[in-house]
């Protein structure tokens, strides 16, 4: 039996609209009585779900805090945000696609760095496609994380290989910062958070002043759901082209395949991995996944999503500290999809 105190429909809540700039809209008793079952699944599993926001048509029909709606890490979503940061740098003449990083950075080319990567692109990195067979850890523990990064060893001819790699992100960043002149996380307040009504957030730098750019932003619940609904909308966000369209439609697609974090796609392969009901084997857009029935997300470990489902029309964000996110995942398939 669910308790009717545990769910919170958008059309209930009480809420300051300063804090709040999305539209509620009024949820059918059907996707009520879904929502209702899917916070029951996540009581049942035991989940830590810290937030969750159903939106469709550009309206929040369902929502349920569970802590307050303050600035959340984000982990890997982080990387969607760097990713928008390129698209703009791109649409400005700053970066190009197929520009390779050694061009960006001259100044750290040393004779460590190996033919091989001097061949690496901002397309490379984008779609974690670097020619790396694992990410590269010892690049934290330097004193020049993009110098590490150019010095380190691929096993792979870029474009070849999908192995998931934050600190590709993290030379994304530093891309943007070098050519632009400012922090990604600055770079972003007039051209993303303030269009989106975001106040411009922390995002964690590493020790030579780059913002993370694979990790460490914090935003609101709030705030994940506007960038999707500007997603969803082709980068249209009140009225406004905010994002340029032509990047937000490269951003979800399935530029190349994909395997989960931590292995890489020829060890997939070699381990028979079937992809069939795997989210993270569903292919690989500029710094967000595919995943199955035909929606694709931004992705951060312990939960944190901004899931877009352009069949429905519709965005679903999570907020949380839970292991399991294919299990999280399968709670909002089995129980919200179907009521979109």
């Amino acid at each position: 039996m669910i308790l009717a105190a545990v769910v919170v429909s958008a059309a209930a809540v009480s809420c300051n609209s300063a804090s709040r700039p999305l539209p509620r809209g009024k949820a059918s008793v059907a996707m009520d009585e879904a929502f209702a079952s899917y916070l029951q699944a996540v009581a049942d599993h035991k989940e830590d779900l810290h937030s969750v926001m159903v939106l469709q048509h550009g309206k929040v029909l369902e929502e349920k805090f569970f802590v307050p709606d303050t600035a959340h890490i984000l982990n890997s979503v982080s990387k969607t945000f760097t990713s928008t940061a390129v698209g703009f740098a791109i649409s400005e003449g700053l970066l190009s696609l197929d520009e390779k990083i050694v061009d960006i950075f001259p100044e750290l080319v040393t004779e460590n760095v190996s033919d091989t990567m001097k061949r690496v692109t901002v397309r490379n990195l984008l779609t974690m496609n670097s020619g790396h067979g694992r990410e590269p850890a010892s690049v934290r523990r330097s004193d020049d994380w993009v110098k590490a990064f150019l010095e380190s060893h691929l096993d792979y001819e870029p474009g070849t290989c999908y192995c998931y790699n934050s600190y590709g992100t993290y030379v994304l960043s530093a891309a943007v910062q070098k050519r632009s002149g400012q922090k990604v996380v600055d770079y972003l307040d007039t051209r993303l958070w303030q269009p989106l009504g975001i106040e411009k957030p922390v995002w964690q730098e590493s020790p030579q002043g780059v913002n993370a750019g694979g990790w460490g932003l914090y935003l609101r619940t709030e705030d994940l759901a506007a960038m999707g609904l500007c997603i969803l909308n082709g980068g249209k966000f009140g009225g406004k082209q905010v994002i340029p369209a032509d990047w937000v439609a490269e951003m979800g697609k399935n530029h190349v395949p994909s395997v989960n974090a931590g292995i890489n796609q020829h060890q997939a392969a070699a381990r028979g991995m079937d992809p069939t009901a795997n989210d993270w084997m569903q292919g690989y857009g500029y710094q967000m996944w595919r995943c199955r029935h035909g929606a694709f997300r931004a992705d951060g470990a312990n939960g944190q999503y901004i899931i877009i489902i352009p069949d429905k029309d519709a965005v679903v964000v999570t907020t949380a500290n839970i292991r399991d996110m294919a299990e999280e995942l399968n709670l909002i398939w089995d129980n919200i999809l179907p009521a979109l």
